[in-house]
């Protein structure tokens, strides 16, 4: 439903322009949409509303949409340069599709003058313009939510004080803010976990917690413009219970839990059998290969600044993707003990890296690496027959 709505917009978005003198009752507005159920959603969303009903105008200011008929969409996401665009349409649309979803929508009316309100709007309608709509898309650093302090701003300069006293006390890493809203999505939060980088690690400034739509509220909330509070009204255009998210548990920690006991056994059997289980083998060198390998290319074949910096890569080791293919011969080079001591080796930087939070890793790497660690033993010390 949504990107049908969403669809919707594009279409009105591309159809007309406005170029109105605003009366003074209009308003402009900051509009905060509560995290969704699903891990696309878990964050929230942020928009700019411009209302003035004697004009026949309510129209919201989108930072967070895109073209899925732009070429080349999903190399382009993947590598990091997809272009987001500014999209403006009728507020109802952007309303209805997140009422659909049973996601609250916050409202602040900011306390602006007529002038200041006619710079909003001018500026959001020559942005939404296409030669300016688009941006470089950055989950921390430029994206829907941060886009409204960067707009606010550009226009009201320093008139506007901003404040983050929402982060007196708190000292967060980005990684740290991402599990605040990720957390309920065990397979999704993995996922991030090991796709970005140590460079997630270090403490966010109060500033940088504002890519996040509820630290965008929170600012606009604490913020104040000509010594006064900007915003001069704050309520829910609609208020629900936030949607029930669908768990699971079959978590991370307890599959691969499950998997390291399994390994063991077989590990066990093969040392008791004295014959080595080629098959094993096999996968436990050629998953964490790919797994390596995807890192690699998210680190250095594109352009996402958190995806630099990761320590996966040490555990998850790329060669073993070809490795894998020497372990399914019976008899086994001579090369391979001192190769493998290298990965055990590896996992003790990995453990290391943990231990002093140069980067921190999934809980359910914990199984994973014991198992690799029990098996790379066996391959060192066991009578392999």
């Amino acid at each position: 439903m949504k990107h049908i709505l969403f669809l919707v917009a594009f279409m009105v978005s591309s159809s007309y322009s406005l170029a109105q003198q605003l009366t003074k009752e209009a308003e402009i507005s900051v509009i905060t949409v509560a995290p969704g159920s699903l891990l696309l959603d878990a964050f929230g969303h942020s928009a700019f509303r411009v209302y003035d009903k004697a004009n026949g105008i309510d129209r919201a200011y989108n930072y967070g949409t895109y073209d899925f008929n732009t070429p080349n969409f999903y190399g382009k996401f993947a590598q990091g340069k997809l272009r987001y665009d500014l999209a403006a349409y009728p507020f109802p649309i952007f309303a209805k599709s997140y009422v659909a979803e049973k996601r609250s929508i916050r409202e602040q009316i900011l306390n602006l003058s007529l002038t200041e309100k006619q710079a909003f709007f001018d500026f959001l309608e020559n942005n939404a313009k296409p030669a300016n709509k688009s941006y470089l898309y950055d989950f921390f650093f430029d994206n829907c939510a941060t886009r409204i302090r960067t707009v606010g701003q550009n226009i009201l300069k320093d008139k506007v004080q901003f404040s983050y006293k929402f982060a007196n006390g708190q000292e967060k890493t980005f990684r740290n803010l991402i599990h605040d809203y990720s957390s309920k999505h065990t397979w999704g939060t993995f996922g991030i976990d090991l796709a970005l980088g140590s460079v997630i690690d270090r403490q966010a400034t109060p500033v940088e917690y504002t890519f996040l739509p509820d630290y965008i509220h929170a600012t606009f909330a604490e913020s104040t413009l000509h010594e006064k509070p900007i915003v001069k009204k704050d309520h829910y255009l609609y208020k629900s219970e936030p949607a029930p998210i669908k768990s699971t548990i079959f978590s991370p920690l307890l599959v691969f839990s499950l998997l390291a006991i399994l390994v063991i056994f077989l590990t066990l059997r093969d040392i008791k059998r004295g014959k080595r289980s080629r098959f094993l083998d096999f996968c436990l060198f050629f998953i964490p290969g790919i797994i390596g390998l995807l890192i690699l290319l998210l680190w250095f074949a594109t352009d996402h600044s958190a995806t630099a910096n990761n320590f996966n890569i040490l555990w998850a080791f790329a060669p073993n993707l070809v490795i894998a293919f020497v372990l399914v011969k019976k008899q086994l080079p001579p090369w391979i003990i001192p190769y493998v001591w290298g990965l055990v080796a590896l996992i003790d930087v990995t453990i290391v890296l943990w231990i002093i939070q140069v980067q921190l890793f999934p809980i359910a790497l914990i199984p994973i690496v014991l198992m690799l660690g029990v098996r790379y033993m066996y391959l060192i010390y066991g009578n392999h027959g």
